[in-house]
Parts: C-alpha cells; sequence; structure tokens
C-alpha cells in the first residue's frame, strides 16, 4: 500500500474538517471550523502558486493520500515566518536569583516571561495521522515531508524553524495550565480560548495578558505540574523532533504550557543529510529511503527502496509510480 505527501487542494476541505473534529481540542492549526480551514486552504494555494524566492509570511499545507484509493489520511503544515501579522506569543522559562545577607541564603525563583523572541522563525506543525493509519512509518513520512519540502524551497524559508507540542490536556478537555495562568485573565475556559485563538488568532492576547513575569511558585501544583511537558500523544513527535536535532530551549505555549522545539534549519537532520540525483533506472530492490520530487503545487514525496552511487539514483516501481518520475527525472532522497 503506497502513500503519496502532497499538496493540499481546494477539495481538501471535508478531509481537512474530518480530520479536525478527531484532534480532541488543543489543536490550534486544525480547528474544526470550515470557514478557518476554507482560510488555510486558500492561503496555502497562493503560497503554492507564488513561484519566488524571498521570505515572505506564507503557509503551506500538505496532505497525506492512499494512492489506490485516493482517500486522504492526514496532514501536515509549514509556516515560513511566524509573527507577521500577530504578534508570536510564548513563555519563556527563566531563573531570578536573589541573595539575603541576613539570612545568609540565596533564593532561586523560576519565572514565566511572556516573550515574542521567536517571531520571524519558520515553523512546522498541523501534523495529524488518522487513528487507523498509526503504523508502518506514515508519521514520519509526513513529519519529515516537510523538511524534504523547506529543503527544496530554502529561500522561502527562516534560518531558525521551530515546532509547537500540544501540551497536557485534562479528561475533560481542559488545561490545566491554562487554568493556572491565563484562564485568570480572559473569563473563559481553555476550550473556549483555544477555539477563538484558532478562528480569529491571538490579539486577544495582548489585549488582555498581563506583561509581568509570573512566579511559578503562585501557580498551583497542577499547573506547576505540567510546564513543558507534552501532551502523552505528542511524546513520540517531541522525540521525532530531537532526532532531527530540535531541542526544548524553555518556551512553552501560553495556553497549555507545552513544550516549543527549535532549530537552526540548516542543522536539520533530515535537510542537511538529504541528497539530490537523476533516476537513471526503475528497479526493485534498494535502501529503505524518503524520496521527493516537483517544486511547490508539484511536490510529491513517498517513501521508497532507493540504490544510489553519488547523484545517481535507482528507485523501486511503485515509488516511481506514485511519484510520476521516470528515468531522466530529479528526486531529492534521504535514508529513512
Amino acid at each position: 500500500m503506497t502513500f503519496i505527501i502532497r499538496a493540499a487542494r481546494e477539495s481538501d476541505m471535508q478531509h481537512l474538517y474530518e480530520m479536525a473534529k478527531l484532534t480532541g481540542g488543543g489543536f490550534t492549526n486544525l480547528p474544526p471550523d470550515k470557514k478557518s480551514l476554507r482560510a488555510k486552504l486558500e492561503r496555502s494555494a497562493a503560497s503554492f502558486a507564488r513561484d519566488d524566492t524571498s521570505v515572505a509570511d506564507e503557509l503551506f499545507v500538505l496532505m497525506l493520500e492512499n494512492v489506490a484509493t485516493g482517500d486522504v489520511r492526514g496532514t501536515c503544515q509549514i509556516f515560513t515566518r511566524v509573527g507577521q501579522h500577530w504578534p508570536f506569543y510564548s513563555y519563556r522559562i527563566g531563573i531570578d536569583t536573589k541573595y539575603s545577607q541576613e539570612l545568609n541564603r540565596t533564593f532561586r525563583s523560576e519565572l514565566l516571561n511572556l516573550t515574542n523572541d521567536l517571531g520571524g522563525c519558520s515553523e512546522v506543525g498541523g501534523l495529524f495521522l488518522h487513528p487507523g493509519e498509526r503504523a508502518g512509518g506514515l508519521g514520519m513520512l509526513l513529519a519529515r515531508s516537510r523538511y524534504m519540502f523547506i529543503r527544496n524551497h530554502r529561500d522561502r524559508f527562516a534560518d531558525r524553524i521551530l515546532a509547537e507540542l500540544r501540551g497536557v490536556i485534562d479528561e475533560a478537555g481542559g488545561s490545566p495550565f491554562w487554568d493556572g495562568v491565563a484562564g485568570r485573565f480572559f473569563g473563559m475556559n481553555f476550550q473556549e480560548a483555544d477555539e477563538f485563538n484558532a478562528i480569529h488568532g491571538n490579539q486577544f492576547i495582548a489585549d488582555m495578558m498581563p506583561k509581568h513575569p509570573v512566579y511559578t511558585a503562585m501557580l498551583p501544583e497542577t499547573a506547576r505540574a505540567v510546564i513543558g511537558l507534552p501532551h502523552p500523544s505528542g511524546r513520540a513527535a517531541m522525540r521525532m523532533l530531537e532526532g532531527e536535532m530540535f531541542s526544548f530551549e524553555n518556551y512553552i505555549d501560553i495556553f497549555d504550557g507545552g513544550p516549543t522545539m527549535t532549530a537552526r534549519t540548516d542543522h536539520v537532520k533530515t535537510i542537511r543529510e538529504a541528497k539530490t540525483g537523476k533516476v537513471v533506472a526503475i528497479d526493485k530492490g534498494g535502501q529503505p529511503a524518503l524520496v521527493s520530487t516537483g517544486r511547490l503545487g508539484d511536490f510529491r514525496a513517498t517513501q521508497a527502496l532507493v540504490s544510489a552511487v553519488d547523484d545517481r539514483v535507482i528507485l523501486d516501481p511503485e515509488a516511481a509510480g506514485a511519484l510520476r518520475v521516470d528515468v531522466g527525472c530529479e528526486v531529492t532522497y534521504v535514508d529513512r
């Protein structure tokens, strides 16, 4: 069974909506709101249509499709530069150190500082894989296809890249972090705030959020306990990001306290190790790899068996068919 990553189309609207309803909340980049999803598809179409090398505020939406059936089973997103229309807010965890001569003691307090440090970065996000397909390396294909796309369109992306991981959500769909911090200032529960942010943007945060540092010692234990922790379903994604050389640099999401991972774009493993070659033959055998081809709206990526020497690539027939390439075509490949 072969799956392909391709550019999103207008006809993917219902697919996106059905997947959005399965996310379980806290998934800002994939809200179950048709108007917002339609706006995303329109923005993505404009980004794919702009054949320019300059960095702009763009969004690319990619889809995972079963080649045999045409069923869409997953999606992911790439933002070229966040924080251009609205500030991109994060909390950064810091330490305030004080010394009392009279007590002969040093006091260290953990602080949450509201910051726009990550504005201007690129972002990978919006990754969702249908629960029935969470095997066979499809999550890896979705995740790493974004880096293949970035490598093949490097001039369109910033020198630093981030990924936000969903924080801990309780069984009722609430966020202990939100309840202990921001929820005290907004008069709405986590689900209401999350939905509002996904649909209307986060300007309301600038309007309402206190700008002073928050001492974590003043928070309830339930909120302190989840700071910087991913949702249990996101632990594998965090390990995958770490494998791509992302790291946690004390930035967390202001809504649910989940970790924000960052990396230098050119240090991301897939981007750094991928190579470009020309298909010289189509034949069975080879080593497992990820292969992509095409620019912008013609971009496609899949899992494949590849034999490569220098810039000469032998590609297995099934992958060649999925990618719509033949002998003489150029592909980008990286070990799986």
